[in-house]
Formats: structure tokens, sequence, C-alpha cells
């Protein structure tokens, strides 16, 4: 399990596969702004949320330059599922080995109900055009999370 990210730590890069199966990096992006953000697991009520959430506000986010990724440990056949049954307008990756959460601190120990276990936590990391964190939340909750994020990026929310 790795440390979390803080402002101003290189952003680690990665190349995952998306729902199409395509190879996808964050270098791919260079020179852009990247909210990089992950998830437990698509088809589930709050990332379901979160994911729609980020869907319904990708003008905003792009008009301001932020590009949006969404990665889990899900393989690429149930990403394929999650993005056309909920019509998702950005790229979810398949990190199926958690290597890359565990690289952006997004893999560790949680706790619900009253278990301790390990898994993902779900988290953002924002990426700034020269590839340095201007962002890092873990923790984060599904439900309003990108109005937060918009109103953390000086971005209004509607």
């Amino acid at each position: 399990m790795a440390d979390r990210l803080s402002v101003g730590d290189s952003a680690p890069d990665f190349s995952l596969q998306d729902a199409a199966g395509q190879q996808v990096s964050l270098s791919d992006f260079a020179s852009k702004k990247v909210v990089v953000y992950f998830y437990p697991k698509a088809s589930t009520p709050g990332c379901t949320t979160q994911a729609c959430d980020f869907r319904d506000n990708i003008e905003s986010l792009s008009s301001h330059g932020y590009q949006v990724v969404g990665i889990s440990p899900d393989p690429v056949s149930a990403l394929e599922k999650f993005t056309e049954k909920q019509e998702l307008n950005f790229p979810l990756l398949s990190d199926e080995d958690h290597a890359v959460a565990e690289a952006y601190g997004a893999w560790g120990e949680k706790k619900n109900y009253g278990k301790t276990y390990v898994g993902l936590i779900r988290s953002t990391v924002v990426v700034d055009e020269e590839g340095k964190v201007a962002l890092a939340q873990y923790n984060v909750r599904a439900k309003g999370h990108v109005a937060k994020l918009r109103k953390d990026l000086g971005i209004d929310p509607r």
C-alpha cells in the first residue's frame, strides 16, 4: 500500500485498457489537466451515482480544460457494460491488479459495517498540465463529490 499523493507530487504515469479494449495512458493527456477518479465497482449504486454525476458535468469540466478518467479494479467487460448502460462520455479504465490505485494511494485499509479489509478507497486526484498533483482527495463520498470538486477547482456549480 503506497502513501497518498500530495499537491506538488509527480503523478505516476499509467497505461490501462479502457472499456473498448484500447490502451490509455496518463501521458496521452500531456499538457492537459486531468481528473483521475478511483471508484470501487462498476454498476453499484454509489459508483453509478458518481459516474453519472461526472457524465452530467463533463461539459463544465471540459470547458475549464479538464479531462476526466475513471479507474476501477473491474475487468474491461464490466466497464464496457457500465459505459454503455449509463451512456458515459469519458473513459473508464481497468486496473484489475490495482497497481495504479496503489501508486496513487487509492488502495488500502477500509472499514465497512465494523469489518476491516483492504480495497479501493474512493479517491480523486487532479493532475495539472505539467503532470503534477494539483489536488488529491481521499475517502470522498459518491453523492455530491463532483459539486464539491468543481467548487474546490473554482468552477461554480450550476
